[in-house]
């Protein structure tokens, strides 16, 4: 069964509803840039009021390693997502935490590049000039195909209720992570919206 993370999560509410649903992972933008920001101490309210077995992952773009570490601590986050210009000896620097690295996928799939990352997952998100993430934009998935891949696969990128099921048959991820997809707006969502996707990705991964 495919995994799903729900990531943008600002309030507990959203969370809730996501976990409800069938959320394996939430997501928590610590990065001031993004629409979807949320503050540690909010979040460390949201996860104390999660049910056991829910994973958060704190999401960072190109921030200090003593940085991460304080909010993580702080919020008890145990998994973290990079997803800037990370280098591979910053992320191995975290061997205390589950790593998620996110690459941005165009027209080139840097697949040398990418296996110099020794972390526990890569995200593969879409390329869009000056945004680190959250575009809504799908890349080509059948690139994926054309390499081995020997770490688990997250996959992201503009997938929503209507494309979801195309994305899963093409790339046949570990896991999928959907954000405005299932939005109302940048980091509220939409209940509707969140039921639609995952009655979407039950109907191919019961």
């Amino acid at each position: 069964m495919v995994r799903v993370k729900v990531c943008g999560i600002t309030n507990s509410e959203d969370a809730l509803k996501a976990v409800y649903y069938g959320a394996w992972a939430l997501g928590f933008v610590f990065s001031k840039k993004s629409p979807r920001y949320v503050s540690p101490s909010r979040v460390r309210k949201i996860i104390e009021a999660l049910p056991p077995f829910v994973t958060p992952v704190g999401v960072f773009v190109d921030q200090s390693d003593r940085a991460v570490r304080d909010i993580c601590k702080f919020t008890r986050i145990r998994t973290v997502q990079f997803h800037g210009e990370e280098k591979a000896v910053y992320c191995k620097r975290f061997t205390d935490f589950k790593v998620i690295k996110a690459f941005r996928i165009g027209d080139y799939f840097p697949v040398d590049v990418i296996k110099k990352y020794k972390v526990d997952a890569y995200l593969f998100d879409t390329y869009e000039e000056g945004v680190s993430g959250g575009t809504g934009k799908v890349f080509n998935w059948d690139i994926l195909k054309e390499h081995k891949i020997e770490k688990p696969v997250i996959l992201s990128g503009g997938l929503n209720p209507q494309n979801v099921q195309e994305a899963l048959a093409a790339a046949k991820p570990f896991a999928i992570d959907v954000s405005s997809g299932v939005e109302k707006s940048p980091g509220i969502k939409n209940p509707r919206l969140i039921r639609s996707f995952f009655d979407s990705v039950n109907l191919v991964s019961p």
